[in-house]
């Protein structure tokens, strides 16, 4: 009879356990937690346990065991959401389902911008020096994602990506390098034949203009058509974007008239042709425009009175010449009627 009473009491006692499985986490609100490497299962239910989330983390490690389940437990961090029971989330641990992180490069960012952007997310891991200089540290970059002599400026693409906490910055530059040339490829690949360009590095450096010069998605095909038509009726393509480049630090906000007069590599006033590197990381949609550009006799645009970002296109410079009078008689009256 003893050992009945025993039988019964342990069948109970396996089946309230069982059924804990099945019972909601205690969470009221999302938890995060990590798995480190090499940790057991054992280890994981009971730091749960400590922390109240799991009630009978006894059970949890026996189904795991018994199932075969607790060697398979993935190390990452796991975020848990209110109503998930214990056996949802052991499955969840077996199959990988870590939080990912998000990390967006927006477009026109300079390659600058994207290695500070990098060095400040708390998630990624900073592998890049931080005394290099920025040359040195470009070319480094460069080396390690198998392009050793490309300049890292325009070289990653723009874009939203998701990782694992602890990845690091080279291997994110990694990604997005990769994405940069499958797109250029892709682009240069179904290109306009009569393009005035030469080679795919040519159309990087084209968008990164182009990129820099609008913010209005509408417009990019015929920026980039006026560009290209600068380009192919032997004019230069007087681009303000390539000089503020070309000034770096110096630069205080405004161009000067000494600024387009100065003769560098990036001054497009004074040079004829493309710039020698791309000046910003041009996004998918401008790669794409610069590729497949608007046809126009446009060689000449100024700043709209809408307000909206949008450009007047102009053929002549007389009709360019009337555009910005009138831009700049609507900027004053603007002046004039703002409260002071």
């Amino acid at each position: 009879m003893a050992l009945l009473l025993l039988a019964g009491a342990a069948a109970a006692a396996i089946w309230s356990g069982v059924r804990s499985l099945d019972a909601p986490l205690r969470l009221s609100m999302p938890l995060r937690f990590k798995v480190p490497p090499g940790a057991s299962f054992a280890h994981v239910a009971t730091e749960l346990a400590a922390q109240g989330v799991v009630a009978r983390p006894k059970a949890w490690i026996f189904y795991a065991r018994f199932k075969g389940l607790a060697q398979a437990v993935k190390a990452g961090e796991y975020e848990v959401q209110p109503g998930v029971t214990p056996r949802e989330l052991l499955m969840k641990m077996v199959n990988g389902q870590v939080l990912l992180h998000s990390f967006t490069i927006v477009d026109g960012w300079r390659v600058q911008d994207l290695f500070e952007a990098l060095r400040r997310n708390p998630e990624i891991v900073s592998t890049l020096p931080e005394q290099a200089s920025p040359a040195a540290r470009d070319t480094d970059v460069m080396a390690k994602l198998g392009s050793a002599g490309t300049d890292a400026e325009g070289q990653f693409l723009p874009e939203t990506y998701r990782f694992i906490g602890g990845t690091t910055d080279i291997e994110l530059l990694r990604q997005a390098h990769a994405a940069l040339l499958r797109e250029l490829e892709a682009a240069w690949r179904d290109r306009d034949p009569d393009l005035p360009l030469h080679t795919a590095n040519e159309l990087l450096i084209m968008a990164s203009i182009v990129q820099k010069e609008s913010g209005v998605p509408q417009e990019l095909p015929k920026i980039a058509g006026l560009y290209l038509h600068r380009l192919s009726i032997g004019m230069r393509l007087q681009a303000d974007p390539t000089v503020i480049y070309g000034l770096g630090q110096h630069y205080d906000g405004d161009i000067h008239t000494v600024d387009l007069r100065s003769d560098g590599p990036y001054n497009t006033y004074t040079r004829a042709g493309l710039p020698p590197t791309p000046i910003a990381l041009a996004g998918a949609a401008v790669i794409r425009a610069t590729a497949r550009p608007e046809k126009t006799d446009a060689i000449y645009f100024v700043a709209s009175t809408k307000g909206d970002g949008s450009h007047v296109f102009s053929a002549t410079l007389e009709q360019h010449n009337a555009a910005v009078a009138a831009y700049v008689a609507h900027q004053r009256k603007a002046a004039q009627e703002s409260p002071r």
